[in-house]
């Protein structure tokens, strides 16, 4: 009966032992470090291209024959 008894109050007791382990786990976020580019042309590339494009539009623009 001793036994019986003990085996009761023991699992009362483990059972609230455990009661507050129903929260939700604390998740640290990931850190993403991006590293800097080795080379800063590459904020002058498409400016570049854009003005020989241009160059060459009007390079090759219409030749029409003036009057004169």
């Amino acid at each position: 009966m001793k036994n019986l008894i003990l085996a009761g109050a023991l699992t009362l007791t483990a059972t609230s032992a455990f009661a507050g382990a129903l929260t939700d786990p604390i998740v640290e976020p990931t850190v993403i470090i991006e590293e800097a580019s080795a080379s800063s042309s590459h904020g002058i590339l498409v400016p570049i291209m854009l003005l020989i494009a241009l160059g060459v539009a009007v390079a090759s623009g219409s030749s029409v024959p003036s009057d004169g």
